[in-house]
């Protein structure tokens, strides 16, 4: 078995302060760093001791969240900024992997309890919406992948990010590190116990899995995805594009045939 992890730090345990936390040239980045690194070790012992044998670490936070030197073997490192197109990445990746998951993800913009929870852009988005369904970055990753027919199987992050992963599909296994007590606060495990259930967790998904295979999580087409934007300069942006069209002054609607032509636009 080969999986991918696509990660993010915000929900990470022990990280619940924007820019302090999150950001480059904030006072604990470094430290946050490390925290989201020995978590996804965590996720990678787990799934070895269920009989997986390759990984590939997908940095998915903005700047890049990864301590290279802390990811411990076997892992491998998809890193680098700017990345090409990540719709791209994973259709070029989808034949060196057998399943997916997400350490340290956090929920989608709006969510009360969803501790450092948005959607894409924290300063930008107010929601996204694909065929009238609420969505975020869980939903975002997840059916990419499906459409190339890997399985989204196990997601690590709060307790809001964890339920809006077993609303897209019961049969996920998840590991809430923390809960959200606002968007900038939290009740956090501290960082022994956090690991310790990742692990636990990681293995007990990929067991699950081998033993009855999760199907890729696909929705029926075609697709229109609205993303509402709080600024209306930003929603301007998409004015004469092709596929794209401005419902109202602060929503742009996109629409496709595949998940591809859409999730990431």
């Amino acid at each position: 078995m080969r999986i991918m992890i696509m990660t993010d730090i915000e929900g990470v345990a022990g990280v619940s302060t924007p820019t302090v936390d999150t950001s480059p040239g904030g006072s604990n980045y470094l430290i946050s760093k490390r925290l989201l690194t020995e978590e996804v070790n965590a996720a990678v012992r787990g799934f070895l001791k269920a009989g997986a044998t390759e990984f590939l670490v997908f940095d998915g936070h903005g700047p890049g969240a990864i301590d290279f030197e802390t990811l411990a073997s076997p892992a491998k490192l998809i890193q680098g900024r700017p990345l090409p197109p990540i719709t791209w990445l994973i259709e070029h990746l989808s034949r060196r992997v057998d399943a997916v998951c997400h350490v340290g993800q956090h929920a989608m913009a709006g969510i009360r309890d969803g501790n450092l929870n948005h959607t894409q852009n924290s300063v930008e988005v107010l929601a996204y919406r694909l065929n009238g369904r609420p969505i975020g970055e869980i939903a975002q990753f997840a059916l990419l992948a499906g459409e190339f027919g890997l399985p989204h199987i196990f997601l690590s992050g709060d307790t809001a990010a964890c339920r809006e992963a077993e609303e897209l599909n019961p049969r996920v296994v998840t590991a809430a590190v923390k809960e959200g007590l606002g968007r900038t606060s939290a009740l956090t495990l501290n960082a022994q116990d956090a690991r310790a259930l990742i692990e636990k967790q990681a293995e007990r998904a990929l067991k699950q899995h081998l033993a009855k295979p999760i199907p890729p999580l696909q929705w029926p087409g075609p697709y229109v995805l609205q993303k509402c934007f709080l600024h209306t300069e930003i929603a301007d942006s998409a004015l004469g594009a092709s596929r794209f069209s401005m419902p109202d002054s602060h929503t742009v609607e996109i629409r496709g045939e595949t998940i591809a032509e859409v999730i990431y636009q």
